[in-house]
């Protein structure tokens, strides 16, 4: 592969079988060193970025993604639907239309169909810290798509 340099090698390779002194060799790596830590910051930004190209906004690939990042061992984290509620409307007397409200519950604004969210990111209440909910915000803003609302959620 033509990104994988072994820049200590090359550099005994280019250098002249007359001038391959312990000293002479040593003294050549030293002057490569900067590179070769440049080469080493680069290759591991390529594994980044591979690695998210690899992922997208799908639910499959934004759990892994999480997962990898946040939680490792137990991987705990999950993507689910977000809430559908359909609003539900309580007239005055003036309005003289009565409605039987059997049994209501109350839901945040946030949970509707028309203002709600279209997916919930759930994760565990030890993972909910202040630094790693702006580094998940960051993470779920990266993968998703640009039309979708969410929410975060701790068990």
């Amino acid at each position: 592969m033509w990104y994988k340099i072994d820049f200590k090698k090359l550099v005994v390779l280019v250098l002249p079988t007359f001038l391959r002194q312990n000293l002479t060799v040593s003294y050549v790596q030293a002057l490569v060193t900067p590179i070769s830590m440049l080469y080493q910051l680069w290759y591991a930004k390529r594994d980044d970025n591979l690695y998210k190209l690899a992922h997208n906004g799908q639910v499959c690939y934004l759990r892994k993604a999480l997962n990898d990042m946040f939680d490792t061992e137990l991987r705990r984290i999950y993507i689910d639907n977000g809430n559908r509620f359909k609003r539900t409307y309580i007239y005055t007397q003036a309005e003289s239309q009565p409605r039987y409200l059997k049994r209501l519950f109350l839901q945040p604004s946030s949970s509707f169909a028309d203002t709600g969210s279209d997916f919930k990111v759930i994760i565990p209440a030890e993972l909910n810290t202040q630094a790693n909910y702006y580094q998940l915000n960051a993470l779920i803003d990266f993968y998703k798509l640009a039309s979708k609302r969410y929410t975060i959620e701790t068990i």
